[in-house]
């Protein structure tokens, strides 16, 4: 995995602000590839009660993380009870790392 403990404190903090404890984070995509270089943050931010206003809430999660890393570009996908299921969230669990 290619964050640093830094990192994954900052994603872990700013998640828990936004949407409360009861979440779980997956980091998947190519930051989860040891060999790879490069490229943005993927996560994925279950939620296990229904979400108001979700592309909202999670802009304001890959805004503040970007901003707390310089910069460096963040993309957040999120799974409530309440939200379709996307072929991208079997993939997230699969192949993901949950911090």
């Amino acid at each position: 995995m290619r964050l640093t403990e830094k990192e994954i404190d900052i994603i872990r903090e700013t998640a828990h602000e936004v949407f409360g404890q009861n979440i779980q984070i997956t980091l998947f995509g190519s930051r989860v590839n040891d060999q790879a270089k490069g490229g943005d943050i993927d996560l994925m931010i279950e939620v296990y009660e229904n979400v108001d206003r979700p592309a909202l809430l999670s802009a304001r999660v890959a805004s503040r993380v970007s901003r707390s890393l310089a910069g460096r570009a963040v993309d957040v996908v999120l799974k409530a009870p309440n939200l379709k299921t996307q072929p991208i969230h079997e993939i997230a669990a699969r192949s993901g790392i949950v911090l």
